[in-house]
């Protein structure tokens, strides 16, 4: 049992040691900051957000995703998201075309000039979140991106990328979604508007 104890005490500290480097680095808030930016833009332009995940980042994506067009902490009007994790979206895209198109097909059928495309991946090297980084940028729209420190490859393909402090998978997606929170709360600030909630 003590084991255990101790497992979990590690593992909090881990994380919470790599959240305190995430606050404490300018250079990457200021990245987060101008994110926000990127996203009011679109959004206030009536533009929408694509968000492209595998795993357990196509649960983060789906969170995302409500997030925005549902609210985050007060009531205002929806923001639009897609979350790209349709399954019969995604089986159908990889019979047919293959797994590493499942993102891209979608970006280029959803996607408009001045949308937003929302890349997650703790590795960084996920082909068909590349793919759709690829097809997204063919398209003009903008990219962003949340990966960890090996994240090169996604990275070179954002016009704003997050690269989490950590090479372990679990603290690099605790750490986007609190960055996904914050930036959430900040975009709703600037275009939520007042609303009444629905009966």
């Amino acid at each position: 049992m003590t084991g255990h104890k101790d497992a979990i005490a590690d593992y909090l500290r881990r994380s919470v040691q790599a959240l305190e480097r995430v606050a404490g680095d300018p250079g990457l808030v200021a990245t987060l900051a101008a994110m926000v930016e990127a996203l009011t833009r679109a959004l206030g332009a009536g533009g929408k957000v694509l968000i492209a995940g595998n795993g357990g980042s196509a649960a983060d994506a789906q969170h995302i995703a409500a997030e925005l067009l549902s609210r985050f902490a007060r009531e205002r009007h929806p923001l639009p998201a897609i979350a790209l994790t349709d399954p019969a979206v995604l089986t159908g895209i990889g019979n047919d075309y293959g797994f590493e198109h499942t993102f891209a097909r979608q970006v280029r059928g959803l996607g408009r000039r001045g949308d937003v495309l929302l890349a997650l991946s703790t590795s960084g090297r996920s082909p068909n979140v590349l793919a759709a980084l690829k097809a997204a940028r063919e398209a003009g729209l903008t990219t962003i991106g949340f990966t960890g420190t090996r994240g090169n490859a996604l990275a070179e393909l954002c016009d704003l990328s997050m690269v989490a402090p950590s090479d372990e998978t679990a603290v690099i997606q605790q750490l986007y979604m609190t960055a996904a929170h914050a930036i959430c709360a900040a975009v709703e600030d600037e275009l939520g508007g007042p609303a009444t909630r629905a009966k």
